[in-house]
């Protein structure tokens, strides 16, 4: 498995229209292509991580232009463009 992680910082005031914005495109992130596990956490300042655990780093790259377009629509919401890095998976535990 590959996780993505990708740091992001919302504008001032912006959290709460953003979550919302989250919501509404669950369905849309949940059915990408190979995709496990998805956890969004957010700071009270706006700071944040996107941990996306897909099938592969092929398959993380292949949903790369879907990833963008979803990031596109937080524009108005985001202090600048997000920061992606890849990582192998060495552990994905839930209970």
């Amino acid at each position: 498995m590959f996780a993505r992680v990708t740091k992001y910082k919302m504008k001032p005031g912006s959290r709460d229209a953003a979550t919302v914005l989250l919501n509404r495109l669950k369905d849309t992130i949940m059915g990408m292509n190979g995709l496990h596990n998805f956890v969004n956490v957010m700071n009270e300042d706006g700071s944040g991580y996107v941990i996306s655990v897909v099938e592969s780093e092929e398959t993380s790259d292949a949903n790369a232009e879907q990833v963008q377009a979803l990031w596109g629509q937080f524009a108005e919401h985001l202090e600048g463009p997000p920061t992606a890095e890849g990582y192998d998976v060495i552990a994905n535990w839930a209970n």
